[in-house]
């Protein structure tokens, strides 16, 4: 009964958070792609007016958490490249890509969409623009991407292989 384990873990700081944080942005992306917006879909959601208000306001926020996020794990794959004497230069390039693919979404993809799909004639039907669907494609594609990427470091910071 006063037996004391001696376990512990030997990993760095900076490796705990990037697995931490790549296992909270790589869950919070599937419960955004596959649960909510499926969700306001079925719903019905997007052929009311306020849609691409909502929309915005979702992303802008989840966009905002993604950069945090892959600046977290950026910073860690180069703390431990200067640390440890058998790092993988492809740690710092799939956080590279992380943070790429951040950028893409939060600057160029998210207000793209949004603005095509605001309707400012209140009397015309609403129509998606064949436009939205050549976004949503590359959204779709750096999503899978980011999913693949974030999944593959994950791998490796678990494994110790950073």
């Amino acid at each position: 009964m006063t037996a004391i384990s001696n376990f512990e873990f030997k990993r760095p700081i900076w490796q705990t958070a990037i697995i931490l944080t790549l296992g909270f942005w790589l869950s919070a992306s599937l419960v955004l792609d596959w649960v909510i917006m499926p969700s306001l879909y079925l719903s019905g959601m997007m052929s009311q007016a306020g849609f691409t208000t909502a929309g915005y306001t979702i992303f802008w926020n989840f966009n905002r958490m993604e950069l945090l996020s892959a600046a977290i794990v950026l910073t860690g794959a180069l703390a431990l490249s200067k640390t440890r004497y058998h790092w993988s230069i492809g740690s710092i390039v799939l956080s590279v890509l992380l943070l790429t693919i951040a950028v893409l979404d939060t600057y160029f993809l998210t207000p793209q969409m949004c603005a095509i799909g605001v309707q400012l004639n209140l009397f015309e039907a609403a129509a998606i623009p064949s436009t939205m669907n050549v976004l949503h494609g590359s959204y779709w594609v750096l999503e899978i991407v980011k999913l693949v990427a974030g999944g593959t470091l994950l791998s490796w910071c678990w494994r110790e292989q950073v």
